[in-house]
């Protein structure tokens, strides 16, 4: 593998806010809610994080920062500048560099925007997920359509790059009503959009519903599929085909940070639970922090750290990882990152799986087409098992 992958992949910055107004019974991130946040306490453990890891890899230029939750849009814009001034000085940045947030598009976290535009923030990501109001209840959101349709206009007034995430395959929805609504979304003028299938996880309160049969009109995996091909079809004629299995954007809109991630390149991960990937004196190495929040608060105020894991990734385990980000791509895995002798080794089954179109290889790069990416999971186990 490629000793130093940030170089080509990208070098980015991911901070995670842990804080919510409310849990969505689908939602299993590391998310939490609390009465009161005292958001100066945070200001100083995050810009304590930012300068450890700034020595670290002193000399980078950083392409991307991201702002991740929870729900980032809930923190006060003076905290966001406070964060942004830091990276400045912190880092030289790129000259396309990227600052992306997610927001929910409630009246009361739009009001933020142009504040949060003010601090650097140039690219949003609006949770919409649904555009019906029964639906948006039954995910547990806190906004309406109208709402929603209200903070995306502000939105696009506001920072040069909008997107909006949209959930499918919810319950009792049929592919004509999938069909109908991402028809309508595509006429929002947004230039990237994340589509995503309900997914039913561990932990979550949609899981326990699950597992004690109470969570009905789930579309089964026939009509799910039905709508992922509804997906691929309209967002392709509207210009915005896929770019990775549940992004879609038009040409030089794509989420330049998350191509990082995809691309197996570094990046850092500052706040409870988050992750990063680090070449550190040409080793490769996986990052973890405290996962809550006020124990996250206490470990960088005594440790110095929020850091609770660093493992090297041995090259089996880098190459694994970088096929199972890389193939979820248009752009498939580059050539030039594998092993030597990976094609020797992997040749029967490469070949194997392009005889029968669940591959292709050109002079650069396996890439997984993009009519067989719902079959990703499966086209993995055949390869890397």
């Amino acid at each position: 593998m490629t000793p130093e992958p940030w170089r080509e992949a990208g070098f980015g910055l991911y901070i995670h806010w842990p804080y919510c107004q409310a849990k969505c019974p689908y939602c299993d991130f590391n998310s939490h809610v609390v009465a009161k946040i005292d958001q100066g306490q945070w200001a100083t453990a995050y810009l304590a994080e930012l300068d450890r890891t700034a020595l670290e890899t002193e000399g980078r230029v950083l392409d991307t920062v991201f702002f991740g939750g929870g729900t980032p849009s809930l923190m006060d814009p003076k905290l966001i500048d406070q964060i942004t001034d830091r990276i400045r000085r912190n880092w030289s940045l790129a000259n396309n560099f990227e600052a992306t947030m997610e927001a929910n598009p409630s009246s009361v976290e739009a009001d933020r925007f142009a504040a949060y535009r003010l601090a650097g923030i140039d690219r949003v990501s609006l949770g919409i997920q649904a555009l019906n109001d029964p639906d948006l209840k039954a995910l547990g959101r806190l906004h309406s359509v109208s709402e929603a349709r209200t903070a995306l206009d502000i939105a696009k007034s506001t920072f040069d790059r909008v997107s909006f995430d949209l959930i499918y395959a919810r319950q009792n929805q049929t592919p004509g009503e999938w069909r109908a609504e991402l028809t309508q979304a595509l006429t929002f003028g947004t230039d990237h959009l994340s589509l995503y299938q309900l997914t039913i996880e561990d932990g979550t309160a949609f899981g326990d519903r699950f597992a004690i049969g109470k969570l009905c009109g789930l579309p089964d995996e026939d009509h799910a599929a039905d709508m992922y091909e509804i997906t691929q079809e309209l967002t392709e004629a509207a210009g915005l085909p896929a770019y990775e299995v549940s992004n879609h954007a038009r040409p030089s809109q794509e989420s330049r940070h998350n191509l990082i991630y995809w691309r197996g390149g570094d990046y850092i991960g500052i706040g409870p639970g988050a992750h990063g990937r680090l070449t550190l004196s040409n080793k490769r190495v996986a990052t973890e922090t405290e996962l809550q929040p006020l124990e996250w608060l206490k470990r960088v105020r005594d440790t110095r750290s929020g850091e609770t894991v660093r493992n090297e990734i041995d090259s089996d385990a880098q190459l694994s990882e970088y096929l199972m980000m890389s193939l979820r791509t248009n752009e498939g895995a580059q050539l030039t990152r594998l092993p030597n002798d990976f094609e020797t080794i992997y040749s029967n089954k490469i070949n194997y799986l392009v005889e029968i179109e669940l591959l292709e290889k050109t002079e650069v790069a396996l890439r997984v087409p993009s009519h067989k990416r719902i079959l990703l999971n499966a086209i993995l186990k055949e390869l890397l098992t």
